[in-house]
């Protein structure tokens, strides 16, 4: 299925739940934190601003980022997990 956000919103990816903690305790799937990071998979074309132009978006496909923990709304298209949420809920992008 295709999905195009609209205006200044994206489609993430999320990133899998860890699955132990850093000192190698299994966590069960009650414990697991909600991920917090994942990759932008599309991106709206931008806000609509009073002039009637689009502002510019400055993530683009591709981008992994990190986003607010209680941000956007969670979807599951064709059995995978995303967030859509606005651009300025991304907290920052991952530069590699």
């Amino acid at each position: 299925m295709a999905v195009k956000p609209l205006d200044d919103r994206v489609l993430i990816r999320q990133s899998e739940a860890e699955q132990t903690t850093s000192g190698g305790i299994v966590l069960p799937d009650t414990a697991k934190e909600k991920p917090q990071r994942g990759r932008v998979v599309a991106v709206g074309e931008g806000k609509l601003l009073e002039t009637g132009k689009r502002g510019k978006m400055s993530l683009k496909k591709g981008d992994e980022v990190y986003y607010g923990k209680f941000a956007g709304t969670e979807v599951k298209i064709d059995g995978e997990d995303y967030v859509i949420l606005r651009e300025s809920d991304v907290l920052a992008v991952i530069q590699k």
